[in-house]
C-alpha cells in the first residue's frame, strides 16, 4: 500500500511540474506590447503617431489663421446683409404678392442668421465688428474715415422710392433693386477669391461659397418673378 501511495504521488507531483513548465512557457512566448518609436497615446483617441499629431497641429493653426481681405469681405458683408433685411422686412407692410412676401421671408431670415455669423468670426479674432443693422460699410485709410455703400446695394434715394411703394410697385422695385443687390454680393466673393491668400479660412471659405449658391439660385426665381409683375 505505501508504494501504491507513492507513486500516486510522484505521478501528481510530475503533473503540477508540468503544468508549471507549461505556464512559463506559454508567458515568455506572448508577444511583449512596447509602444514603437515616435507613438505617443492621446487620451480618449487611441495611438497617434508623431507625423499625425504634428499635421493636427498645422491644420489647427492654419484654421485659425486669416487674410485682410478676409475681414475686409466679412465687414463688408454685414451691411450689404442688412440693407437686404430690411428691403425684405417691408414685404409684409408695403402689399407685396404672396410669393414675393415668401422669397422676401427667407432672405430675412437666411441673412439674419449670416450677420451672426460673420459678427461672431469678426470678434473671436478681435477684428471691428460693425453693427448688425448698419447699411454703411466703414473705410479706413490713411488717417481718415469714410463710409461706402457696398457693390449692388441701393442708395438712400432708391431706398426712400422703395419705402414709398406699394402693391404691384413695390414688388418692382424690389425684384430690380434685390436682383442687382444679389450681383453685387457675387461680385464681392469673386472680389474675395482673386486674393490669393485670402478665403482660405474654412468659416470665411464656406460661407462666401453658400453666398453664391443661395444667391444664384434666388437670382432666376427673381428673375422669373419680375417677368410676371405688371407695368
Amino acid at each position: 500500500m505505501p508504494s501504491f501511495v507513492s507513486a500516486r504521488a510522484a505521478i501528481a507531483g510530475r503533473r503540477v511540474l508540468l503544468l508549471s513548465l507549461m505556464v512559463v512557457a506559454a508567458c515568455q512566448a506572448a508577444p511583449r506590447t512596447v509602444p514603437a518609436p515616435g507613438i505617443v497615446m492621446a487620451p480618449g483617441a487611441g495611438v497617434v503617431g508623431a507625423n499625425s499629431a504634428a499635421a493636427i497641429s498645422a491644420a489647427q493653426k492654419s484654421a485659425a489663421a486669416f487674410a485682410p481681405a478676409d475681414v475686409e469681405f466679412m465687414q463688408g458683408m454685414i451691411p450689404h446683409h442688412a440693407q437686404a433685411v430690411i428691403m425684405a422686412r417691408w414685404a409684409v407692410t408695403h402689399g407685396a404678392r404672396a410669393d414675393v412676401r415668401r422669397l422676401c421671408e427667407r432672405i430675412a431670415i437666411a441673412q439674419g442668421d449670416e450677420i451672426r455669423l460673420m459678427r461672431r468670426w469678426l470678434g473671436e479674432r478681435k477684428q471691428e465688428v460693425p453693427d448688425s443693422m448698419s447699411t454703411r460699410h466703414t473705410m479706413k485709410m490713411e488717417g481718415m474715415t469714410h463710409d461706402e455703400l457696398m457693390p449692388g446695394m441701393l442708395t438712400d434715394e432708391q431706398m426712400r422710392a422703395l419705402d414709398a411703394a406699394r402693391g404691384s410697385a413695390f414688388d418692382r422695385l424690389f425684384l430690380v433693386g434685390m436682383i442687382g443687390h444679389h450681383e453685387g454680393a457675387i461680385g464681392m466673393v469673386r472680389t474675395l477669391f482673386s486674393h490669393g491668400e485670402a478665403g482660405h479660412d474654412d468659416v470665411v471659405f464656406r460661407f462666401a461659397n453658400d453666398v453664391v449658391a443661395d444667391q444664384t439660385d434666388e437670382l432666376q426665381k427673381m428673375r422669373l418673378m419680375l417677368s410676371t409683375v405688371p407695368e
